[in-house]
């Protein structure tokens, strides 16, 4: 029998077995420590977790208007929103300036995110929270400041020149805690002993009080509405953010004002970059902002919100909306301006839960409302950054609850996105 012939075999199974022992011998071998994702160095506490939040692609908006509209995620900061920037900046810039010091009481009036926000960041500085709340703001905010060891005090809504508008209770619970401790350091001088004092008030119908230790080092009211430190904070922080996530490449941006300090901040650091960025105001129901960006005036005397007894808005959102120019608003650099109405961020927040699995509060949703406006205004091809600035976690028994917008005929019925005019 003819032997069989195997040298080519042989041979090829050798050249294979040199060119595996080759490639893992050589120098030019992948490296699998490179390919594992790199460790990245833990935060060092829960102010350092605040800020570089996720710019995501909304994608049902982007595919049904033709730009991509992007949302900054500022509802995954520790405190659940973006006011979690606000609340740090302010009280760096107090301890840094001696207005507030270790063992203080920060003050403010609040419809409820910068409050949840300074609860809880106000203890990693050592510090205790007071808040005044206007008493038809959602109850679950309350709920959550007073779970984070705030002391809440809930207010009857009233015109900003009342003294007891829930900024001006704030601002006066500061200047009382400033008295206590002066009342305190004289006494620690002349006998070195002191005792607890207490600040009372009533709060829904009960009369409640906010004890001061003796050693408390006084009180300093956030003033979130006038106090550039808001608009800094955007400014330092959210708008370069936003500029390095889209490489600089983006069109415009829109988001709804309370305060003003994230709208002006961000503009007005993104203009700076580059001045071709449009940048647009979404105002809700019962709001001046919309007036005064596109016609120059908010309202007429008579109409001006001194001149009100009784709450102005008329709307279901909560944070955003003011009939008064604060010193942040102020600071922004803005090319246009939207109208957002009640149904419509009630029918976006559902839509976007249904299509993104996004579940966003009542700001957000108006926010969302304005990329589609600013997307239908400038035409497809354009990218849009809005903030989403928090999550519906906090909106349950009003903007969630759908008893509560039954009973304000703000039932959603949309199917798609045709509450906005698009098909």
């Amino acid at each position: 029998m003819a032997p069989v012939r195997t040298t080519g075999a042989i041979v090829a199974a050798a050249a294979i077995s040199m060119a595996v022992l080759s490639y893992l011998f050589s120098s030019k071998k992948p490296n699998l420590a490179l390919l594992k994702k790199k460790k990245k160095k833990p935060r060092n506490g829960l102010i350092d977790a605040i800020g570089n939040t996720p710019l995501i692609r909304i994608n049902s908006l982007s595919d049904a208007t033709g730009c991509e509209i992007l949302g900054k995620c500022e509802f995954l900061n520790p405190g659940g929103s973006v006011k979690d920037r606000v609340a740090v900046k302010i009280i760096e810039e107090a301890l840094e300036s001696g207005k507030l010091a270790q063992g203080g009481v920060v003050t403010e009036g609040s419809a409820g995110s910068t409050a949840i926000s300074l609860a809880t960041v106000a203890p990693a500085y050592g510090c205790k929270c007071h808040v005044v709340i206007p008493d038809d703001a959602a109850i679950e905010k309350s709920q959550i400041i007073e779970s984070l060891g705030a002391t809440v005090e809930r207010v009857r809504p009233v015109s900003i020149t009342h003294r007891d508008h829930f900024v001006n209770i704030a601002r006066r619970r500061a200047l009382e805690a400033n008295e206590a401790a002066s009342k305190h350091r004289k006494a620690d001088q002349m006998n070195g002993e002191s005792l607890e004092e207490t600040i009372n008030y009533t709060t829904g119908g009960e009369k409640q009080s906010l004890a001061l230790p003796h050693n408390c080092k006084g009180g300093f009211f956030a003033d979130q509405f006038e106090n550039l430190a808001n608009f800094r904070a955007h400014y330092e922080c959210t708008g370069p953010e936003i500029w390095d996530q889209t490489g600089g490449s983006l069109d415009a941006f829109v988001a709804a004002a309370g305060t003003g300090g994230t709208v002006a901040g961000v503009s007005r650091f993104l203009q700076e970059k580059n001045p071709n960025i449009k940048c647009f105001l979404i105002d809700p129901p019962g709001s001046g902002l919309f007036n005064k960006v596109t016609r120059g005036v908010m309202y007429t005397r008579e109409e001006a919100e001194g001149q009100r007894l009784k709450n102005p808005f008329d709307t279901i959102t909560e944070g955003i909306g003011i009939n008064r120019l604060t010193q942040n608003f102020m600071m922004a650099k803005l090319d246009g301006a939207f109208r957002g109405t009640d149904l419509e961020a009630v029918e976006m927040s559902r839509f976007l839960l249904k299509n993104d699995g996004l579940f966003l509060g009542s700001s957000s949703a108006m926010n969302c409302v304005g990329a589609v406006r600013v997307a239908q205004s400038i035409g497809p091809g354009h990218t849009i950054v809005t903030i989403l600035c928090d999550s519906g976690m906090r909106h349950l028994s009003k903007f969630c609850n759908a008893e509560y917008l039954s009973q304000h005929g703000l039932t959603p019925k949309a199917i798609g996105l045709e509450f906005l005019g698009i098909r």
